[in-house]
């Protein structure tokens, strides 16, 4: 998966745009959180940055060096700072209940390990922390069958539904988990009909 990504991210053009997910940026703005958050798979920093620009104190990390590096050149443009680790979530590891914030953009995980990669990174999270979540769900497969540019995993055991968030987050205060249809246009890779779960939620 690492040379997949690398070979992703190496190109001139930022995947998956410059501008933050919608998910993300609305949350952000409505919750105003404030302290520390923390970013797994966040590939070349678009969501960090926008995080970094609202005070945020930002941790995020990812398995592509290319990724980090088009990151990081991304937060000089925009003169902010992000402290971004080269990693998976297997390696990594930060203090527990440190982080105010976790966000959870399009993270998918083999399914053999989701649950426990979960409940690693909300380890992280502090108790009345928030999380934000999004990925695409299991009904996500038909579109990206008909428009391979509307992205996302090909294998249906990497997508989710919300019965397996509701496992996964079982020691959450649920503030909103729904499955919806949306039409993105988040550069090369997610343009178009798609359909994801949204997530928040705080920690009991």
């Amino acid at each position: 998966m690492k040379e997949f990504w690398d070979l992703r991210y190496s190109e001139e053009e930022y995947a998956y745009g410059i501008e933050p997910n919608e998910f993300l940026k609305h949350t952000l703005q409505r919750f105003s959180p404030k302290g520390r958050i923390l970013l797994p798979a966040e590939g070349e920093g678009r969501n960090a940055v926008y995080a970094a620009k609202r005070g945020l104190e930002v941790t995020a990390f990812d398995i592509s060096m290319e990724g980090k590096r088009k990151a990081e050149k991304l937060a000089e443009v925009n003169k902010v700072d992000v402290h971004y680790l080269l990693g998976d979530v297997e390696e990594l590891t930060f203090e527990e209940n440190s982080f105010d914030v976790v966000a959870l953009i399009f993270a998918h995980f083999n399914s053999e390990f989701r649950s426990a990669y979960h409940r690693k990174l909300m380890s992280f999270l502090k108790p009345g922390g928030l999380v934000i979540f999004e990925a695409f769900s299991k009904n996500h497969l038909k579109f990206n069958m008909t428009n391979p540019e509307a992205g996302g995993p090909k294998d249906i055991r990497m997508l989710l539904n919300t019965e397996e968030i509701k496992q996964d987050f079982s020691g959450f205060h649920i503030i909103e988990l729904k499955e919806v249809e949306v039409n993105f246009n988040e550069g090369k890779y997610h343009k178009g009909k798609s359909s994801v779960i949204r997530f928040l939620g705080r920690k009991k």
